[in-house]
C-alpha cells in the first residue's frame, strides 16, 4: 500500500471514532438508550408478568401512586388486565430489534447502491438515481402501509418494509460523498496501480463513507421507530398480542376518553424519549465526525 492509500485508510471510520473527544457528549440521551437496550435484552427477567396474558378481574387498574392503584401493578393494567409495565419492557425489545434491523437493512441497500452509482457513473448512475428519485417521491409512511397490507403483519416483514422504505436516504448521501472521493489522489493512484473497480469500491471508497452511513443510521433510527409504531397503531405492523408500543397506543386510545390516561401517555413517553435520545446522539456524532464542523 502506498503512502497516499495508507493516509486515506487512516481517516476511515474506526480511526475517526477512536480520535473523537467526548466534550459535549449527550450523557442523558446515551443513558436512556442504554437503559432501554438493557430492558430489551433482559426483558424476560425484568418483566414481573407475562405481557400477553392478563387477568380480567384486574382490568383498568391505575398506577400505584394513583387512588385505587397498588404496588402489584406499578404502572397499572390495560383493558384485558395485562400489566402495563411488563408490556412496556417487552415493547422496548420490539422497538429496538425492529428499529436497528430496519436501519441496517436500509443502510446496506442504500450504501451499496450509493457507492456503485457514484463511482461507476454513466448509465448505471442514471438508472439508480432515477429509481431513487421515484422512490423518494412516494410518501414513506403510505408506502410502508401499502407494503404491509400486501405482505401481512409480522415483525420480520416490518423490518424488510422499513428497509425498503428508507434506503433512498442513504443512497443520496453516500453517492454525493463518492463523487468527491473518486477524484481524490489515493483513488487515482489505485487506478494507476491496476486495482479493479470492485477492489477500489471495497477497499478505498467504502471505508471512507462508513462514518456518514453510521451517523445517518443513528438519525434514521428515530424515524424508523416512529414509522414502526405508526404501522402497529394502524394494525398493519407488529401483530397482537405481541407487546409493541404502537399497539399499546391503539389499545389505549379509547381508554384515554374514559380517563385511563396511563394506557396512552406511558407508551407515548417511551417512544418520545427513545426517538429524542437517538436524534440527539446522532446529531452529536454528525458534528464530531465532520471535520468542517469539528473545527468550528
Amino acid at each position: 500500500m502506498n503512502g497516499s492509500s495508507r493516509a486515506a485508510t487512516l481517516t476511515t471510520f474506526p480511526w475517526r471514532l477512536a480520535s473523537i473527544r467526548l466534550d459535549g457528549f449527550p450523557i442523558i440521551p446515551a443513558f436512556i438508550l442504554a437503559f432501554l437496550g438493557f430492558l430489551a435484552i433482559f426483558a424476560n427477567v425484568l418483566a414481573p408478568y407475562d405481557p400477553e396474558i392478563g387477568i380480567l378481574g384486574s382490568r383498568f387498574r391505575p398506577p400505584a401512586w394513583q387512588t385505587g392503584g397498588s404496588t402489584e401493578y406499578l404502572l397499572g393494567t390495560d383493558h384485558l388486565g395485562r400489566d402495563v409495565l411488563s408490556r412496556l419492557i417487552f415493547g422496548a425489545r420490539v422497538s429496538m430489534v425492529v428499529g436497528f434491523m430496519a436501519v441496517i437493512v436500509a443502510g446496506v441497500i442504500g450504501t451499496v447502491l450509493g457507492i456503485v452509482s457514484g463511482y461507476l457513473g454513466g448509465w448505471v448512475d442514471q438508472v439508480i438515481m432515477r429509481v431513487t428519485d421515484a422512490w423518494l417521491a412516494l410518501p414513506a409512511l403510505l408506502f410502508a402501509i401499502f407494503l404491509a397490507a400486501i405482505v401481512g403483519p409480522s415483525a420480520m416483514n416490518i423490518v424488510i418494509i422499513l428497509g425498503l422504505a428508507y434506503w433512498t436516504r442513504y443512497a443520496r448521501v453516500i453517492r454525493g460523498e463518492v463523487l468527491s472521493l473518486k477524484e481524490r489522489e489515493f483513488v487515482r493512484l489505485a487506478i494507476v496501480a491496476g486495482c479493479s473497480k470492485r477492489t477500489i469500491m471495497r477497499r478505498h471508497i467504502q471505508p471512507n463513507v462508513l462514518n456518514s452511513a453510521i451517523v445517518l443510521g443513528t438519525l434514521m433510527l428515530g424515524v424508523v421507530i416512529v414509522t414502526e409504531a405508526s404501522l402497529s397503531f394502524l394494525g398493519v405492523g407488529v401483530p397482537p398480542p405481541q407487546p409493541a408500543w404502537g399497539l399499546m397506543l391503539a389499545d389505549g386510545k379509547k381508554g384515554l376518553m374514559a380517563g385511563y390516561w396511563w394506557l396512552t401517555v406511558l407508551p407515548c413517553a417511551c417512544i418520545m424519549f427513545m426517538v429524542l435520545s437517538a436524534n440527539l446522539l446522532g446529531d452529536w456524532l454528525r458534528v464530531k465526525l465532520d471535520p468542517q464542523l469539528r473545527q468550528l
